[in-house]
């Protein structure tokens, strides 16, 4: 899977679908494990090791990195969350709330109606793919503003099925 990671101003594309990440093209040797029970990741790129933290930040994608004396804030956003924000032109708190459908399939039960509430991982609707349900969560917290699909309903790949406010 592709990832775009931004750190400050600059945003660099990180292919993870081998077995050797690439980072703008180029392959990179490089090997995480995280300690167990804490938050502390030990890093070996390019035969060098480091340790890091990384907690989760105030939003979906967003990491507070300790390395080396220094702390980042760092976006990583998968292709589809990326393409989200390009299409709608949303930030990242409207690209988090659109909820597409991952695969062409058929809608078998609309979990949610307009006006509800909801919280992050909450079931929103499932969808049949390849003769397996899929249960499609909330990315966020949020209201149901919109939902674009009806049970029985085919879609395809990428289509909006609720949007969150």
């Amino acid at each position: 899977m592709k990832y775009f990671v931004t750190i400050g101003d600059r945003t660099v594309e990180v292919d993870l679908t081998g077995h050797t990440p690439v980072v703008d093209g180029t392959p990179v040797e490089a090997q995480m494990s995280l300690l167990p029970g804490t938050s502390v990741r030990s890093l070996v790129m390019d035969g060098r090791s480091h340790t890091l933290t990384a907690q989760p930040g105030d939003r979906r994608g967003r990491w507070q990195i300790a390395l080396g004396g220094g702390r980042f804030t760092v976006d990583a956003v998968d292709e589809r969350t990326r393409a989200i924000r390009e299409m709608t032109g949303a930030d990242d708190e409207v690209a988090e709330k659109v909820v597409l459908a991952p695969m062409p399939g058929l809608v078998l039960k609309v979990e949610v109606e307009v006006g509800q509430a909801v919280k992050a991982g909450q079931g929103l609707v499932i969808v049949e793919a390849m003769k397996m349900e899929n249960e499609l969560k909330a990315p966020a917290d949020g209201v149901v503003a919109k939902v674009l699909v009806q049970e029985r309903q085919t879609v395809e790949k990428g289509a909006t099925l609720i949007v969150l406010e």
